[in-house]
């Protein structure tokens, strides 16, 4: 028979789960049929050890044994425990193996992502090309990369697709970890790690740039100076007066531009 209300609240007052969630169970880890209270705290463990042959990830699918955390009955993956009938998890997902009792997260299962996300159903929408749920604000207002959350954040290098941090997508729709977005504005990095094109508006920077430009008259040698350039912001390639301070894109006005050959002289016939 199922817990009441008010054990169920007692259970979650005794501190089962681990610091990644709350519940009620432990799961068996097929790969090495160890026990551990969550697929996080079994990748945890397996990071540090010590031969790298042994380390391995968990796949949550492939999960088939839990043991309630209540009265210690190993049995198949469900929600209620066959033996003292407890909720192992508030939420629970039989695709992903995965229980929670914290439903103030909002989780949701995505069939196309494969995986349980968090922040509720109706505040996300799945993009096809990007291959990832995004916040509903984003929908139709976003640059589209190809399996954009499929990869390591450029900033801490952990795995952005299935993390537990808050993630951003920046405006050439390469995404990153929320804090780590943050940490690279303190460091006054506005360039996407990955692409290199600009994160924010800079055009006040910009104006600033040709304020310094207009008032630092090169050497001589320099003044006439030509030197070809990529602009990192909108692709194009064009052919500048070379300048110590910076290079200004001639078609977008963008300083985030980089040299791709030498400063010449003009040639004149």
């Amino acid at each position: 028979m199922e817990g009441s209300d008010n054990e169920r609240l007692d259970f979650g007052k005794m501190g089962y789960g681990c610091q990644h969630y709350r519940r009620r169970c432990r799961i068996r880890a097929p790969c090495c049929n160890e026990m551990f209270p969550c697929r996080h705290c079994h990748n945890e463990a397996a990071s540090v050890l010590r031969n790298p042959f042994d380390r391995h990830e968990l796949v949550r699918q492939d999960v088939k044994q839990v043991v309630c955390s209540v009265c210690d009955t190993e049995q198949p993956v469900d929600q209620v425990c066959t033996n003292c009938g407890v909720r192992m998890g508030e939420y629970f997902c039989k695709i992903c193996k995965f229980y929670d009792d914290d439903t103030q997260k909002g989780q949701f299962h995505c069939d196309d992502c494969g995986i349980c996300r968090v922040g509720g159903r109706e505040n996300f929408f799945h993009c096809k090309k990007c291959g990832s749920c995004y916040s509903i604000g984003l929908k139709n207002n976003h640059s589209c990369v190809e399996d954009s959350m499929r990869h390591h954040c450029p900033i801490c290098y952990e795995y952005l697709f299935d993390s537990l941090k808050d993630t951003t997508v920046m405006k050439c729709g390469h995404t990153m970890h929320c804090e780590c977005y943050g940490e690279m504005l303190k460091r006054d990095k506005y360039c996407c790690p990955i692409c290199s094109r600009s994160v924010i508006d800079m055009s006040r920077t910009w104006k600033r740039m040709d304020e310094e430009i207009e008032a630092t008259q090169m050497p001589e040698d320099y003044r006439h100076k030509k030197v070809w350039i990529l602009c990192n912001d909108c692709n194009d390639t064009t052919e500048v007066y070379f300048h110590i301070i910076g290079q200004k894109c001639s078609h977008c006005k963008s300083y985030n531009t980089r040299a791709i050959g030498p400063p010449v002289l003009p040639q004149y016939d």
